[in-house]
């Protein structure tokens, strides 16, 4: 079996966990969930407006920081929503599982054990907060 080969069959055992599974049920939740999906559609409308206003040239700021803050509400509503919240809580916890595996592979590549190589000390598995690993 190729490298090619065996990437996809990784692919079919990620798909084949049980964080992923629980995490795509989480995310079928949400989508079904009619509340939730119309304060996604209201919170995509005035973030198109606050992009219509400040492309006016004549924008009007209050106008704007009304629409902010309208925006901040509807996110935090999001946000708290039962359904997003456990799936955002989900999706980190197989988003570092992810980062795992993804650095074993990346580090395996780079001449490291791959029986003992792993996520960099102190790694959180968000690279949004770093630019070492990736």
């Amino acid at each position: 079996m190729d490298i090619i080969e065996l990437a996809r069959e990784l692919g079919k055992a990620v798909q084949q966990d049980e964080d992923y599974i629980k995490m795509r049920i989480a995310e079928q939740n949400s989508e079904s969930d009619e509340e939730l999906c119309e304060l996604i559609a209201k919170n995509n409308s005035i973030r198109d407006m606050i992009s219509d206003e400040a492309c006016k040239p004549d924008r009007d700021a209050v106008k704007l920081q009304e629409l902010n803050r309208e925006m901040r509400k509807v996110y935090a509503e999001i946000m708290s929503n039962e359904n997003m919240a456990e799936f955002t809580k989900l999706r980190r916890q197989f988003d570092v599982k992810i980062h795992r595996v993804l650095a074993i592979i990346q580090n395996s590549a780079m001449g490291e054990d791959p029986e003992t190589t792993d996520l960099s000390q102190g790694c959180s598995g968000s690279c949004s907060s770093c630019s070492g690993c990736m």
